[in-house]
């Protein structure tokens, strides 16, 4: 907050009071020791971390991210050193700062799920943002988060253990993301965030061959914007549990938009590698704008249409 001002940027998101709606989006932030010279991790509401598994994923075979028209594709795999070097590394650093812990963890399967979220449990972290992208091995590798009843399925028994609030990330990757929103609060999700990356692919027409070894990558950027904009208003109106944004964001009149559209908090993802200081520049933006409106508390603004 600015000290010559009376605008309240605080937002209460599932229960857990955020000093303003700003995080960033898991996998493109790391832990925040990648950021921590160019971005004050302390201004933001809360910082979201990488992916986490209970044992090392090794993630895809390389080439993995290539750049495309206003965003890029990512076929990264979850790569991540596991749960005992993100406590012991990561977590360790991330406590020295005075900002709220989303976990974002994920699994191959339920049992993976559960562990994970068993051991972080037992953590500082304040919240679990659940990555329900992942293949389900169990089931030839559909992704949970694109069958309704996996999804209300998976979010139950993680329910049943979570000593923490849990957000279910949602797949735009669905037919009907108002379903699968509802599915989500079904199975008792204290929140859900959308949207994660929409799958897509690039061709080297020089070397005849597929720009990613994965063949396809999942896009972001400020290209697939207006899609998550469509989507968080439609699941933001479909339930009535909060809502995390993102997909696209690039400044702060993209992230007031989605908080037009309903999103309680949004999330900052691929602009970071584009411009680091982007997290610090948006939240001023969007105070300044509340100051402009003459909007005293940014709650009003959220899902006015």
């Amino acid at each position: 907050m600015s000290n010559n001002t009376n605008v309240s940027m605080k937002v209460n998101f599932a229960g857990v009071e955020m000093k303003n709606p700003v995080t960033v989006a898991s996998g493109t932030f790391g832990s925040g020791m990648e950021f921590y010279e160019f971005t004050d991790l302390n201004k933001l509401g809360a910082v979201t971390t990488k992916g986490v598994a209970i044992v090392p994923w090794a993630g895809n075979p390389t080439p993995r991210v290539v750049e495309t028209a206003s965003g890029m594709l990512n076929a990264i795999g979850l790569q991540n050193p596991g749960a005992d070097v993100f406590i012991e590394r990561d977590l360790k650093f991330l406590e020295e700062y005075d900002t709220n812990i989303i976990a974002n963890l994920c699994g191959h399967s339920e049992d993976e799920y559960l562990a994970i979220v068993e051991k972080m449990n037992e953590t500082s972290v304040q919240m679990f943002e659940i990555n329900i992208s992942c293949p389900n091995v169990k089931s030839g590798g559909i992704a949970f988060g694109t069958d309704p009843k996996m999804v209300e399925q998976i979010t139950g028994k993680i329910k049943a253990i979570a000593k923490k609030p849990v957000i279910m990330k949602l797949s735009p990757n669905v037919t009907s993301i108002s379903e699968m929103a509802k599915a989500a609060e079904a199975g008792g999700a204290d929140a859900i965030s959308l949207i994660n990356t929409l799958t897509g692919m690039k061709i080297d027409i020089y070397r005849k061959s597929f720009a990613l070894a994965n063949k396809t990558g999942g896009l972001s950027g400020p290209a697939i914007k207006p899609v998550a904009l469509r989507m968080v208003y439609e699941a933001s109106h479909a339930v009535n549990i909060p809502v995390l944004g993102m997909g696209g964001i690039a400044c702060a009149e993209d992230a007031i938009e989605f908080m037009m559209a309903g999103a309680t908090m949004v999330s900052v993802g691929t602009m970071n590698f584009h411009n680091p200081h982007i997290t610090g520049e948006i939240i001023k933006g969007i105070e300044d704008y509340l100051i402009s409106q003459k909007i005293n508390d940014i709650n009003e603004i959220i899902g006015i249409l």
